[in-house]
């Protein structure tokens, strides 16, 4: 008996239109060649279709294990090495001629500007030495010169006094003329140091009695005799220091203070133009 079943799309599967296979109650039967010859014709050079089954997509997992294996199959790029920025400036100065030939000029300037700056400051501070041991010697002068002014700064032995005897008199009680000048003054009235000196001798001394030698920086001896007292025997003395007393011990007539002037402790000289020379009018 001949079938009464018309496909529904006979044409379909001669136009090459292939449904899938969906196993179950309502699918279609398979098919083999010989029920479509047209159609294996033409899907002869066609990729064999893949049963859906426990291994879907076979060819797209193989095309993937295999890009796996050879390295691209990753989805991330690799990370590009750090590459340090070069100096902006350093790149300017390459690309431009003028601009490295100004950067030169600019340093060039800076350093002649700091090596003058570096010989100003050595040369103020050079300035400011020199200014420093300039003012130390003029302080040293000047101390220098106040000593030798007080050194050469003279005052009369003796205030409340008059002139008795002079250098060169004679007289009858004298065995050669008279060395020195005599300051007549009561005992007691005070003998002052004549000059800056030392004294190199106090005491007794015969026909002079008690006797202070002073020497003076220049080495010139000063006696003050006939003392009554002695009150600075020896050091250094400043001048107007009290140093003994008016009296009449040796060779005397009365009290008063007898001096005498001997440069380098030589021969007497005459005190009177010898003390107006430094200012002293006795």
């Amino acid at each position: 008996m001949a079938s009464t079943h018309t496909p529904a799309h006979p044409a379909g599967f001669a136009a090459g239109t292939q449904l899938l296979d969906h196993p179950g109650t309502d699918g279609p039967e398979a098919f083999g060649p010989e029920d479509f010859p047209s159609e294996v014709e033409t899907n002869r050079h066609r990729m064999p279709r893949q049963t859906r089954g426990a291994s879907p997509l076979l060819g797209v997992t193989a095309v993937a294990a295999t890009l796996g294996a050879t390295g691209f199959a990753s989805a991330t790029p690799a990370a590009a090495p750090a590459v340090e920025a070069p100096d902006e400036t350093l790149v300017a100065l390459s690309a431009d001629p003028g601009l490295a030939l100004a950067a030169r000029i600019q340093h060039q300037a800076d350093s002649q500007r700091t090596a003058a700056e570096e010989t100003a400051r050595l040369q103020a501070a050079q300035e400011a030495e020199a200014k420093a041991v300039a003012k130390e010697a003029e302080a040293k002068r000047a101390a220098e010169e106040a000593e030798r002014v007080k050194a050469a700064a003279l005052t009369l032995p003796v205030k409340d006094y008059r002139l008795s005897a002079h250098y060169g008199q004679s007289a009858r009680y004298w065995a050669n003329l008279h060395t020195g000048l005599d300051f007549a003054a009561d005992t007691g009235t005070p003998v002052y140091a004549l000059g800056q000196g030392t004294i190199t001798s106090a005491g007794w001394a015969g026909s002079y009695g008690y006797r202070i030698v002073e020497t003076l920086p220049d080495g010139t001896e000063i006696w003050y005799c006939h003392l009554s007292s002695i009150t600075k025997g020896s050091g250094k003395v400043a001048p107007g220091q009290q140093i003994g007393k008016v009296g009449a011990t040796g060779n005397v007539t009365g009290p008063h203070l007898h001096m005498e002037v001997r440069p380098g402790g030589g021969a007497p000289v005459d005190p009177e133009p010898w003390l107006q020379q430094r200012g002293l009018n006795p």
